[in-house]
């Protein structure tokens, strides 16, 4: 529920306005014009200001700033004339959150009046009163219980196992855990277990002496050595052979290794806390990866659920990253509109967060008004829900098929996609997919596909 205070000079408008809020369980006050709007204003205060642009004696966007000037945070929605979007940008400009154009639905006002009231307005995210923990943003009960979790967690030395799609955030949790840790100020090295060549693994996380094998030409330290007395976070774990796993393994039990070419021990004090996109339990049942490795890894067990799971969110994050991307580019867009907000939370985020993320910059990075309007948007058809993506289909006939061929098509048109998605990127084309880096690049390598970044 909530006080909104409806201004139009319409009768009919404002009646209509009046009686639909009421049943929708908020206060209404109402007034004929500016003037009259600003004095209810001043001596009622209100959560909501909905009012029509074009009125006699103060028009809608002389109120809009002396509302602003009054409650700098106020949430303003004004109403437009169809045909007239110069009045809709020159309102946004002076601090309106969003507006209507008549004739509007009944969809959209309540789409409109839910978001200006739910969401932050004119202050950045942080002063919001939604869970914000460390660079972790969220509102979602489900959240709110791992923030707990990692709080908890934080001041011990166990061993955390995080698990979630590619996209959720299972790096940034790794990061607060650590940064509310004792071992906060000491090293957070971050190993990509699907980045690195199998072959070069264990120099890379154990380093080599010089000479030990071909282009050895100095002693090296190796990650975990590096990280003495803070965390290491193995990324993407359940892409490690069979004997990194044993390597490992040894470490965690010993807190001690020999480096490559080297015959004495090199003693660590690290905390592991790795990530997966995988079900490793299900790995463990096919012989991939290694039971007592996991049970290792997994003392505490941390699943980030899939931005579709936690729609509630996607209001904070749209308006958390456009804060964060304004300021860096150097651009004054202070709103998403509720039409594009629509469309957010209409969309399935195989990307999740991250995906979320890229779709805000871009919109920032390319917008010339000071609100993202829907057409700013730019949604892959990739596993969108509720509409087609546009993938090739084919149907078994009595003259039969070439199901390699088929298929392999159908592969290829996804590699594209996930590849379009990440603007081009292999490994966030790859993370869509849940593919190794390996894997995706002789994919590419199959399919002839050309100028992609590593």
């Amino acid at each position: 529920m909530a006080k909104i205070l409806v201004v139009d000079d319409e009768v009919s408008m404002r009646e209509f306005l009046t009686i639909f809020l009421t049943k929708e369980g908020h206060e209404v006050i109402s007034a004929a014009d500016g003037e009259e709007a600003l004095s209810l204003f001043q001596a009622e205060p209100c959560d909501l200001l909905l009012s029509d642009i074009k009125m006699p004696r103060m028009d809608g966007l002389e109120l809009l700033r002396k509302v602003k000037e009054y409650r700098p945070n106020m949430a303003v929605v004004m109403i437009t004339a169809y045909g007239s979007p110069e009045d809709a940008i020159t309102a946004m400009k002076a601090g309106a959150y969003d507006y209507l154009t008549k004739p509007f639905k009944v969809r959209e006002i309540k789409s409109v009046i839910r978001n200006a009231l739910s969401r932050p307005v004119g202050k950045a995210v942080e002063e919001a009163p939604a869970g914000i923990f460390f660079n972790l943003v969220s509102h979602s009960p489900k959240m709110l219980k791992i923030f707990n979790l990692i709080k908890q967690v934080g001041a011990t030395k166990t061993n955390v196992l995080i698990s979630g799609e590619s996209g959720t955030g299972k790096e940034l949790v790794a990061k607060a855990i650590h940064q509310i840790s004792p071992r906060n100020g000491k090293p957070f090295v971050t190993i990509n277990c699907s980045a690195i060549p199998e072959n070069l693994m264990e120099s890379e996380i154990f380093g080599h002496v010089k000479g030990a094998f071909t282009g050895a030409v100095s002693n090296k330290k190796g990650l975990f050595e590096i990280a003495h007395g803070g965390t290491v976070f193995l990324d993407e774990i359940g892409d490690l052979s069979p004997f990194i796993q044993v390597k490992l393994l040894r470490v965690i039990q010993e807190r001690e290794f020999i480096p490559v070419g080297e015959t004495e021990t090199v003693s660590v004090d690290v905390r592991l806390i790795s990530a997966t996109n995988r079900d490793l339990e299900q790995e463990i049942i096919q012989g991939r990866f290694r039971e007592d490795f996991f049970y290792r890894l997994n003392v505490v067990h941390i699943h980030l659920p899939p931005l579709r799971e936690r729609r509630e969110d996607i209001p904070l994050l749209a308006q958390y990253f456009l804060e964060k991307y304004s300021r860096e580019l150097g651009k004054d867009i202070q709103s998403i509109s509720s039409y594009a907000l629509d469309e957010l939370m209409k969309y399935n985020f195989p990307g999740n967060v991250r995906e979320l993320e890229n779709i805000i910059e871009r919109s920032v990075a390319l917008e010339n008004s000071n609100i993202v309007l829907p057409e700013s948007l730019v949604l892959s058809e990739f596993k969108k829900e509720g509409r087609k993506t546009g993938m090739p289909s084919f149907h078994l006939t009595s003259a039969g098929l070439d199901l390699e061929k088929e298929i392999n098509n159908l592969e290829k048109e996804v590699i594209q996609q996930a590849l379009q998605l990440s603007n081009g990127v292999i490994k966030k084309a790859a993370e869509l997919l849940n593919l190794s880096f390996r894997s995706m690049r002789w994919k590419i390598k199959k399919y002839d596909l050309k100028d992609f970044k590593d």
